[in-house]
């Protein structure tokens, strides 16, 4: 009798930790469709409020539009014969300004400009003429073009424009960017002036066409010299 009754009791048990399990995964697979019907009535809120943002972000830092026209007008073709001996990168720090003076902070316009340069210098072969060359006991002599500035022009993605202030009751002037841009470009040429490049073009131009000269012309000595060689 005992034994039936303890078994009765083990069926009972099991039989209430079914039902309870039964219970709790029905509770669960509820409360999961409740949560995922939710995400699906919030997401297209969640993808409106996204566009939005996206929107809003664009205009207030809009990407820049460049479109190139797609006619080409070539205004003229020229055979060159430039040899390129020497070339200097040079950093210029350029101020522009305009309405300046003591009511400058008023209607002044100011910039800074770091501006990153290129000069390079050489030889233009094209103007060497025939009564440039003579040969005397198989020595060549040479009379070279003046040295001279091929490029000199900025680097627009080191050059940038570092401050600017403008006066409270004025607007921008559009040209002081360029203004300052053109200045820049003469800056460079004359420090690379300054710093004699072009005696180092014609340095390096002789060195190199003295190995030429010797190695096509199997001479014995290449000199070079101003104005009409006289061998």
């Amino acid at each position: 009798m005992n034994d039936n009754r303890n078994l009765r009791a083990w069926v009972f048990v099991i039989g209430v930790l079914v039902i309870f399990a039964l219970a709790a995964y029905a509770v669960v697979s509820v409360v999961r469709r409740s949560v995922q019907q939710a995400e699906q009535a919030v997401q297209p809120v969640t993808d409106l409020s996204n566009a939005v943002g996206t929107q809003m972000a664009q205009v207030l830092n809009p990407t820049p539009t460049v479109i190139v026209d797609p006619v080409t007008i070539v205004r003229q073709v020229r055979s060159l014969a430039r040899l390129e001996t020497i070339q200097y990168s040079v950093e210029k720090v350029i101020t522009a300004e305009s309405g300046q003076g003591p009511f400058g902070f008023l209607f002044g316009d100011r910039l800074l400009l770091v501006a990153h340069g290129e000069v390079i210098a050489g030889v233009d072969l094209s103007k060497l003429s025939p009564d440039d060359l003579r040969v005397r006991d198989n020595v060549l002599y040479v009379s070279l073009p003046e040295p001279e500035i091929f490029v000199a022009t900025l680097d627009n993605e080191q050059t940038y424009v570092y401050d600017r202030e403008t006066g409270i009751l004025t607007q921008r002037d559009i040209n002081l960017e360029s203004t300052a841009r053109q200045a820049a470009e003469q800056a460079i040429r004359e420090a690379a002036l300054e710093d004699n490049i072009l005696n180092q073009a014609r340095v390096n131009a002789e060195n190199y066409l003295h190995r030429l000269f010797i190695d096509i012309g199997n001479y014995d000595e290449v000199i070079f010299v101003g104005g009409t060689p006289q061998p």
